[in-house]
């Protein structure tokens, strides 16, 4: 998503040749593009985002799991304290 942000960011300020932007060649502008591209492909290769996903899902999980308990009246003494 950096990579993204500043490929957009580095576009619009050499669209509109401001700062020292204007001056650079444009495959220096949109080289974070093709980072970001870069980027994503490794990430869904490796098992990154996925892995993410899977690791977000059981927070959820366990937070609803945390939270039933605690309205039970069931919740532990080391859960309680945080």
């Amino acid at each position: 998503m950096f990579f993204l942000l500043l490929g957009i960011v580095a576009l619009a300020l050499k669209y509109l040749e401001i700062g020292p932007v204007a001056t650079l060649n444009w495959f220096i502008v949109l080289s974070p593009f093709a980072m970001a591209v870069a980027w994503w492909a490794w990430a869904d290769a490796s098992g990154y985002t996925k892995r993410k996903e899977i690791e977000k899902m059981a927070k959820r999980k366990d937070d609803r799991i945390d939270k039933q308990r605690e309205a039970m009246g069931m919740l532990s003494a080391k859960k309680k304290r945080k």
